[in-house]
């Protein structure tokens, strides 16, 4: 159950961090006076507040899946239960506990939010991988955490953080998404 006033302080401070942010647009365009923020001010102050709550919501999805690390990995796992995640099931779970519906499937998760380049990636982005023996064709999901690691489970071992340039990784990378 979450916490009413942890909620509250969290919106209260992203709406400081906008306003501030939309403040200094403003600011920046008329040092010492006072005027009409430009439509393009205003656009850049919400592009910048969409941001901002953005990565916090990011932050939530990694707080979340964090709690699940060591769960066990299992094909086909059954959706909304914890015992244990596929891919799929662990990325839908999480980003459900943070009001994003994603379908079940990680193929299916592929077509869903907007795309997101490799160079652009943003915590809580979903990133996703071919397998071996089938390049080209989506077959795993992942949550990107920053600083090149995601958050993912597969194998022995579960759920786990992984550097997504090691290994096969780098090599089996194929797209992102942004779905918050």
């Amino acid at each position: 159950m979450k916490n009413p006033q942890k909620t509250w302080y969290k919106k209260l401070v992203v709406t400081a961090l906008s306003v501030s942010i939309g403040l200094s647009v403003i600011a920046a365009g008329a040092p010492g006076k006072a005027e009409a923020a430009t439509s393009t001010e205003v656009t850049n102050a919400t592009a910048l507040t969409a941001s901002a709550t953005s990565t916090s919501r990011g932050s939530q999805v990694i707080s979340i899946g964090k709690r699940y690390l060591g769960t066990p990995y299992k094909f086909g796992a059954t959706s909304g239960q914890t015992r244990n995640f596929d891919c799929s099931s662990f990325t839908q779970y999480v980003f459900k506990k943070v009001g994003v519906s994603l379908p079940r499937t990680s193929q299916q998760q592929a077509r869903v939010g907007k795309y997101v380049s490799r160079g652009n990636l943003r915590v809580g982005d979903l990133v996703f991988y071919s397998i071996p023996g089938k390049p080209g064709v989506i077959h795993h999901v992942a949550i990107y955490m920053g600083n090149n690691k995601i958050l993912q489970t597969y194998g022995a071992g579960g759920v786990r953080i992984t550097d997504m340039n090691s290994g096969t990784w780098a090599s089996r990378y194929m797209t992102a998404r942004r779905v918050l």
